[in-house]
């Protein structure tokens, strides 16, 4: 925010795993938020904060829906935004449903709130056990270190590559996470992301893999994923 500031930016913030904290030492704080208790003149500073159906403890990747909350911004430019997105298409009226759901969920009191909570509550508690479990086990594998998946969906482990498959990853015109991406999925049918294709340190090589798949298949994964790393190291020592 203060860099913002001191920049004069306009700041965009990207909120929809706000629900998603799994970390006991760590929660939530919304820019508006914070921009509020920081006090002027950072109260004053432009945001939009976004949110979305597809993501967070809804996770409904069919439906698509969001909204987005505008604060201080200059009328003239909340006018033109009003007007362009007048022109496009909305989402379908199952979408605009959901966000109502998003937005406004059921209070204590009302018919539907206890089974909203139970499976809200049971949802997380799910994505919590299974962020301790991929964070975990890439622990427990060799030449493998992972942070605490402290929320969202995603792990982000690095992995430290021998010399020779990095020389081998070269050869075939690859950077050498994309190279190890490559071979995991031909040799056991796993899809990650190259941290390469982030941006990391120079030496360093990652991949983003996310803790979605439900537990049963989570744990298959990752022993597939420990054997083949396993299996890696050994051929290019």
């Amino acid at each position: 925010i203060k860099f913002a500031h001191r920049n004069n930016l306009f700041l965009l913030a990207d909120e929809v795993y706000q629900h998603n904290v799994y970390a006991d030492d760590c929660e939530f704080h919304s820019f508006k938020k914070v921009l509020s208790e920081l006090g002027s003149p950072y109260s004053e500073m432009e945001l939009a904060s976004y949110m979305s159906i597809s993501k967070g403890f809804m996770g409904e990747c069919g439906l698509r829906g969001g909204y987005a909350e505008f604060i201080n911004i200059d009328p003239g430019v909340k006018a033109m935004f009003l007007k362009m997105i007048s022109a496009k298409l909305c989402p379908t009226t199952l979408g605009q449903a959901i966000v109502e759901c998003v937005a406004n969920p059921p209070v204590k009191g009302e018919p539907s709130y206890e089974s909203y909570e139970a499976e809200r509550t049971a949802v997380l508690k799910s994505l919590a056990e299974r962020a301790l479990l991929v964070a975990k086990t890439f622990n427990s594998v060799p030449g493998m270190k992972c942070n605490v998946v402290q929320g969202a969906m995603y792990a982000f482990p690095q992995i430290m590559l021998p010399p020779k498959a990095c020389e081998a990853a070269k050869a075939a015109g690859q950077a050498p996470d994309v190279f190890y991406a490559f071979q995991l999925l031909e040799n056991t049918g796993i899809c990650v992301v190259p941290g390469s294709g982030f941006g990391q340190r120079p030496g360093t090589h990652h991949f983003r893999t996310t803790i979605l798949p439900q537990p049963d298949i989570l744990k298959t994964m990752l022993e597939k994923f420990r054997v083949f790393h396993e299996e890696f190291l050994q051929k290019y020592q």
